[in-house]
């Protein structure tokens, strides 16, 4: 992330889904629980349905590309119907809630995340009118990124305008990336695999969709590229400013080069808490990153390039138990700031 988004300090976050179908609620409690040098998010909330699910949502910013939803998944047809209009009616409902308690606050919060699904990600759980994924198709693939870097753009303005003057970072989310990459999404049938996207291609979608959001405002990127080897290294070529990845995947040789990352100015985002598992302690959280951050040779003070967040799956839970996910994480980035500032 640039210099200054945030200032020099460890700050908290969490990928995006919340729990419940009422945005006010989410956005309130987002809010509340990360002020601070920590990172608030535009909330989605999959309980609501389809149109709120990640491919849908993210469907819903697209730009001239119509959709609709089948039995077998999202799919891009000619003219838009109901599904499409609920999937942007839900996230126009977002916006407007975020508007809303943004307005309200005393001092808003300088900085709000944004989370769409991929380019990558979304050419795979997205189908064509025939009923095979964008993924097979060359020309549908690049109209889609080239839609998807439209509509994410303007997204930053939405969101820009209701935000109180706080800068916007987006999130894209890749879990499908290291499939798409080494071969392994199934075809419609399942009876056999699509053939390995190329590397170059995904770098130039990411590069595409970080370059448009930029010149539409947005302060950076964030790339969450999943945990396969040939999806991080190809991120790690990106543009991108910051990359998002699940702290208890990185290998020691991994550590090497995202050092080398670290110091060459790039972010770190790492998610240490999985939600779904319980809330260990938070000197148990920052002892885990502190020991991979003093083995591999960083100092404390690299510290401040670092963004900690949880797994997928806050949405999953109570709005309780994923406000106590959002403490855990606020007081862990704590403390680990103050090792940052002691060091």
């Amino acid at each position: 992330m640039p210099d200054g988004t945030r200032g020099p300090a460890v700050g908290a976050t969490a990928p995006g889904d919340w729990p419940g179908t009422d945005p006010h609620e989410a956005n309130r409690a987002v809010r509340g629980e990360l002020g601070g040098a920590n990172l608030p998010f535009l909330p989605s909330l999959p309980a609501r349905g389809p149109g709120s699910d990640a491919v849908g949502r993210t469907l819903g910013v697209l730009v001239e590309l119509p959709f609709d939803l089948q039995p077998h998944g999202w799919r891009l047809v000619q003219r838009p119907g109901k599904d499409q209009r609920r999937a942007e009616s839900a996230l126009s409902s977002d916006i407007n809630a975020l508007g809303d308690i943004a307005g309200a606050e005393e001092g808003p919060a300088p900085c709000v995340k944004l989370h769409l699904h991929g380019p990558l990600s979304l050419a795979a759980g997205a189908h064509l009118h025939g009923g095979e994924r964008v993924l097979v198709d060359h020309g549908a693939r690049r109209e889609l990124y080239a839609s998807l870097a439209a509509g994410a753009a303007d997204l930053v303005r939405r969101v820009a305008a209701v935000a109180r003057g706080a800068e916007v970072l987006v999130q894209f989310d890749e879990p499908d990336a290291d499939d798409v990459l080494t071969g392994r999404v199934p075809t419609a049938s399942g009876y056999r695999s699509l053939r390995a996207l190329d590397r170059r291609e995904a770098t130039e979608a990411w590069d595409l969709v970080t370059a448009s959001v930029t010149a539409a405002g947005a302060a950076g990127t964030v790339l969450a590229p999943g945990h396969g080897d040939v999806a991080i290294d190809a991120a790690r070529s990106s543009a991108a400013h910051a990359l998002s990845l699940d702290l208890s995947r990185i290998s020691d040789r991994r550590w090497e080069d995202l050092a080398g990352d670290i110091e060459s100015g790039r972010q770190l985002w790492l998610a240490i808490l999985d939600a779904g598992s319980g809330l260990p302690q938070v000197r148990v959280l920052a002892a885990s990153v502190l020991s991979a951050w003093r083995r591999v040779g960083l100092p404390v003070t690299a510290l401040a390039s670092l963004t900690v967040t949880a797994l997928p799956g806050l949405g999953t839970l109570t709005p309780t138990g994923a406000t106590q996910a959002l403490t855990r994480l606020a007081q862990t980035a704590d403390a680990l700031d103050q090792v940052r500032a002691e060091g």
